[in-house]
This record gives structure tokens, C-alpha cells and sequence, in this order.
């Protein structure tokens, strides 16, 4: 005979860290109102059955409030309790259920590194606290001062470590729980400097799942930090791991210990960036808790399709008439790691938004692999491609996050993009609308010399736009010495390449223009990661405390062969440059500290 359920009380006392409850410390606990859905779906209507849960059968009490309204679980597709759900294991450890979250807090306390399977793949994770945790997981992580994202145990802890304006608190404790780019606080932190070194901001987030809110507060008798660097699990170049046998290819030369668990994540989701500007939110990478959550045009296209996207920090997106669905953040896509799980997610997606495109979208660069993979896909389904100007992407996206279908004059400035000449732009001014555009003008186009690495040394393209600024060869080469921007056989080769056209590219790219002012600044000579040397400028600009000083250099070039407007940037690298050697004032950023602030 079965056992008949009651329905159960709901009182105040009824808790996750209630001891009285049957979720007590529960690590897969959720509601109607939380939990996963996107990275555990494996096709609509959202239901149990077509969910990665499907493959764990209810208890009669999990059950009754799975199928009875009167409950906050009615519906709730993941809903399970410490007897019918999923259970953590340490990977090639005897430890399980809670034995393998002590084991994994014992690890972060002692100063080790571990891995954990969360919502949307894996995070790697160690005391925030300990600075020589954090120089480990960058020795092992191969990041020398990329930030690292860090998960606060609390608000009290946020605010402790960092100045939170008007409404981002109630971001960092929605829904969402995305890492928000917040300022550093001058005294009273613990957080070590490691964690983001030299950048006055740090990434911060909430625990967004149970077993994150365990590491933190489990009653095991030890105490344990209350930040940790919450990075995503994931070898460089390479999407974040989903699974164990990825978590243990990958993860475990980084790492001391793997905590997972049996729910099988169907589509990788990295964790959403947002900053403020202006005391508004902006998207910097829009994936978990956002992603793909539509945007609705003021028209409709009447189509159906598919937009595969860039290269670089790759997401595609789905289109139907008037909605547009972008997808959760791949990754880039020169590695064949991402490129696999640009092409799992976009089956999976179309197939849950029920989409077949009628038509792919592709930038227009002939060597990208996303192109190649565009082509493919319509050569495959008989539809068209059509090939987009990567510029013009750029600022149509952008009317269409605003909802805005007008002409405009967009200005967009980024690193490189394949032009509609054949040239390779990045500081580009554009009228356009949403189907069209006219190029107006751009930043004065200059040379970059030694293939791949001008776009990680800018000292590079800091000697040959001061090449460019001055008709005397030798008084440059003094100005690019007292720099210290180059000398010798470096600047031998440089000017081998600039003048024999070897190993060397023409650009319009404001990425490239921002990394060699800060070498001619002496900020950064290159850069480690993308955007190191820009960023670190910005950091410098923004802890300048003087009266900015007029700049009397012509900002504009004339008589350009193909009648656009050109931004003076060889000028501008000019008069930054004498300024500098002049003796103008500068502050430069603060040298960091790798020992533990811990109390």
C-alpha cells in the first residue's frame, strides 16, 4: 500500500538551514522561482521529462509538491530533496553527499584550490583571502594579472571590500546574481591584491547556488573565508567545462580536488559581467541569468535567423520576426574546443526556441572560423548567407538593444574588423540603419609591424606611429629611445619590417591606437591578456588628479585620397610623446601587493 502524503506546513521556521526541515543544507534545493532551467533543458514544453533531472525519480514528497498547486514547488522542474536528488562526489575520491563538501572547504581553508560543478559548468575556486592561493591558481592558470572574479559570502562582505552605488545592490542580490564591476575601497579590505592586480575595480557576486551559499556557511565546526576567487573552470582560449570527463582533462592540473555532481548540464552558461556608468547597468558579457532572454525590435524582420557572430568573445543569436534570442557567451573561437561548443549550442538552442532559420548571418572576414562555419551550415540547410560588415554589426546591435530603428551616426571603436574595402578597420565612424551603412570616416590608419605580436606588445605600433609623426628618421628614433620604448636589434627589426613590408598590416584599429599610448605613457609596453595595456591607461587617466592640459595638435587630416575624415592619431602620438618627455605631470597606478591582507 503506498504511503499517503500530507501536504506539507509552511511556517517560518521551514528553512534550508533549518534542521527540521527535509531540505536541510540540501545542496540541489529550489522553488518555482529558482534554480536552473536553460542548462539542464533538453527540449520545450519545460517539463521534468525533458530535463537533465528527468533521469532522478521524485520521492512521494517531492512528488506531491511537484503535482499539487497549493505548494511553492508546484511545477518546479528540478525540485528533489536530500533522499530522491543528485549527490556531490569528490572525482576519484570515496567522499560523497556532505563528506565531499567538507572535504572541499577543507581543501579552500588550507589554502588549496578546488573545482566545482555549478549551474552552467565549472568554476575554480580558492581563498580570496590567501595570497598565495591566488598566485598558485595564476601559476597553474597561466594569468598573470588578469582579474579574477570573486564570490562574497554577503552583502555585509560587499560592502566591506568595495563602494556599492544606487541600484547595484539590488542587482547583486537579484535574481540574476551576475559579477558586477565595483570599486575597490582604499582601507579596511581583506580581499588580496592578487585577486585584481592594479585595477581599482574588482568583479564581484553572490552565491547563486546552493552549494556555493554550503562552502561558505556549511556547520561542519571550521571556519572559512568569506570571499573566494570564483574563476571559470576552463583551460586558456578554451569554453568552461560542463562535464566530469572535461572537469578531469582539463581541470585537474589546475586544481587539488574536483567537486561534482550527476545533473547533466545540457548547455554551457559562463557567469554574466555588468559595470555601471552613470549610475545605469551596462552588459559587458551576457550569458547566465540573461542569456536568451529576447530582445523585441520595434519591427519585424518576417524571418527567421541565425546570426553566428564574431571571432573574438563569440555569441550567436536567433531571430523570429520581432524577437531576437542572443545566446548565452561561447567564448573565442580560434580554438577548436570553442568552435565544438558554438556548434553544440546552436543545434540546441534552435531546437529549444524551435527555430530553423531561414537565413545565417556571418561577419564578412574570409579567415574567420565562424565564417567558415556559417557557410557551412547554409551550404548544409540550402539557405542563403549573408555576409555582414563587422562595424556595422557592432552599432546595428547596438540600435537593437535600444530598440532604436533610425539613422544614426555610430561610432565604433574596437580592436579589428574585416572592412568592406578589404582593409582592416577598428576606429570607424558609420551612418547606418539596421540594413545599410556608409563609412564617414576613421582614425588615421597606421602600420602594424610583427604579425600577431603588435596586438600584444604595443611598444610595436607605438614606434611606428612615432615613424609616421616625424620626417626625420633620426629625431624619431631619439624621441622612440628616450621613450624607452625600444633600441637595438628590436628597433632594427622594426624597421626592417616597416620598410620592406614584412610581417606587417595597415589598420584603422582604436585597440591597437590605445595600447601603444600607454606604452608611450610607459603604462604598459604589452600586454598579457586582451586589453591589458588600454585598461591599465584607463586605470591611470581615471587616478589623474591634475587639470587636463589642451591639446593644440590639428585633429584632423586633410586631403584623404578617398574622401573620408581622418582622425590625427600620428599627430596625437606626437604631442603625448614630447609631452611626456617635456616633463608634463603624470601620476602612474600603484604597485601592487601579492601578500595576504588576511586579518
Amino acid at each position: 500500500m503506498s504511503r499517503r502524503i500530507s501536504p506539507p506546513v509552511r511556517t517560518a521556521s521551514a528553512s534550508y538551514y533549518n534542521p527540521q526541515n527535509r531540505r536541510y543544507l540540501h545542496p540541489f534545493i529550489n522553488c518555482t522561482a529558482c534554480g536552473p532551467r536553460l542548462t539542464i533543458l533538453d527540449s520545450m514544453p519545460y517539463d521534468r521529462e525533458r530535463t537533465s533531472m528527468g533521469e532522478f525519480t521524485m520521492c512521494p514528497e517531492c512528488e506531491y509538491e511537484y503535482t499539487h498547486a497549493s505548494t511553492r514547488r508546484y511545477h518546479a522542474q528540478p525540485v528533489c530533496c536530500n533522499d530522491c536528488g543528485p549527490e556531490l562526489y569528490i572525482i576519484g575520491r570515496e567522499e560523497r553527499g556532505n563528506e565531499a563538501l567538507i572535504y572541499t572547504r577543507k581543501i579552500i581553508r588550507e589554502g588549496g584550490i578546488a573545482a566545482v560543478k555549478g549551474i552552467g559548468g565549472f568554476h575554480l575556486c580558492c581563498d580570496a583571502l590567501n595570497a598565495d592561493a591566488v598566485k598558485r591558481l595564476r601559476e597553474l592558470k597561466h594569468r598573470p594579472v588578469k582579474p579574477f572574479a570573486v564570490m562574497m559570502k554577503d552583502m555585509d562582505t560587499v560592502r566591506r571590500e568595495c563602494i556599492t552605488e544606487e541600484g547595484q545592490d539590488r542587482i547583486l542580490t537579484g535574481p540574476q546574481k551576475p559579477i558586477i564591476l565595483l570599486q575597490k575601497k582604499d582601507a579596511g579590505t581583506l580581499v588580496c591584491g592578487g585577486t585584481a592586480p592594479g585595477n581599482p575595480r574588482l568583479g564581484v557576486m553572490l552565491p547563486y547556488a546552493p552549494v556555493q551559499m554550503l562552502l561558505f556557511g556549511y556547520p561542519d565546526g571550521e571556519t572559512i573565508s568569506d570571499c573566494f576567487v570564483m574563476t571559470s573552470g576552463n583551460p586558456s582560449g578554451a569554453p568552461i567545462c560542463m562535464d566530469d570527463e572535461e572537469a578531469v582533462h582539463y581541470l585537474s592540473p589546475m586544481c587539488d580536488a574536483i567537486l561534482s555532481n550527476p545533473r547533466k548540464i545540457r548547455i554551457r552558461a559562463d557567469d554574466s559581467v555588468m559595470s555601471y556608468y552613470r549610475d545605469l547597468p551596462y552588459m559587458i558579457r551576457r550569458s547566465r541569468g540573461y542569456a536568451p532572454l529576447p530582445q523585441i525590435m520595434p519591427e519585424s524582420s518576417g524571418h527567421s535567423v541565425l546570426g553566428i557572430g564574431g571571432e573574438l568573445k563569440n555569441t550567436f543569436c536567433y531571430a523570429r520576426d520581432d524577437m531576437y534570442y542572443p545566446s548565452p557567451y561561447i567564448g573565442d573561437m580560434a580554438d577548436l574546443r570553442s568552435m565544438r561548443a558554438l556548434e553544440a549550442a546552436e543545434v540546441r538552442l534552435g531546437r529549444l526556441l524551435e527555430i530553423d532559420p531561414e537565413i545565417i548571418a556571418c561577419d564578412m572576414h574570409p579567415g574567420y572560423n565562424t565564417t567558415s562555419e556559417a557557410k557551412k551550415l547554409a551550404s548544409e540547410k540550402s539557405i542563403p548567407c549573408i555576409e555582414v560588415q563587422h562595424h556595422h554589426a557592432h552599432i546595428a546591435s547596438c540600435m537593437a538593444e535600444n530598440g532604436f530603428a533610425d539613422d544614426v551616426i555610430g561610432v565604433s571603436f574596437d580592436g579589428t574588423g574585416y572592412g568592406s574595402d578589404g582593409t582592416i578597420w577598428g576606429g570607424e565612424f558609420i551612418k547606418a540603419d539596421l540594413k545599410s551603412f556608409e563609412r564617414l570616416g576613421s582614425i588615421e590608419p597606421f602600420t602594424h609591424a610583427g604579425g600577431d605580436l603588435a596586438s600584444k606588445e604595443g611598444w610595436r605600433i607605438a614606434v611606428s606611429l612615432l615613424l609616421d609623426a616625424y620626417e626625420d628618421r633620426d629625431e624619431a628614433l631619439s624621441v622612440i629611445d628616450r621613450l624607452g620604448l625600444a633600441s637595438g636589434n628590436d628597433v632594427k627589426a622594426q624597421l626592417f619590417m616597416l620598410g620592406n613590408g614584412v610581417n606587417t598590416t595597415r589598420s584603422t584599429s582604436a585597440g591597437r591606437l590605445f595600447d601603444a599610448v600607454s606604452a608611450v605613457l610607459g603604462v604598459r609596453m604589452s600586454s598579457s591578456f586582451e586589453s591589458e595595456a588600454s585598461m591599465a591607461l584607463e586605470f591611470a587617466a581615471g587616478s589623474f588628479a591634475g587639470s587636463v592640459p589642451q591639446c593644440s595638435i590639428k585633429m584632423f587630416a586633410e586631403d584623404t585620397a578617398d574622401e573620408l575624415f581622418r582622425l590625427n592619431t600620428t599627430g596625437l602620438a606626437r604631442y603625448i610623446a614630447e609631452a611626456r618627455l617635456g616633463g608634463m605631470r603624470m601620476r602612474k597606478l600603484p604597485r601592487f601587493s601579492m601578500r595576504s591582507s588576511r586579518r
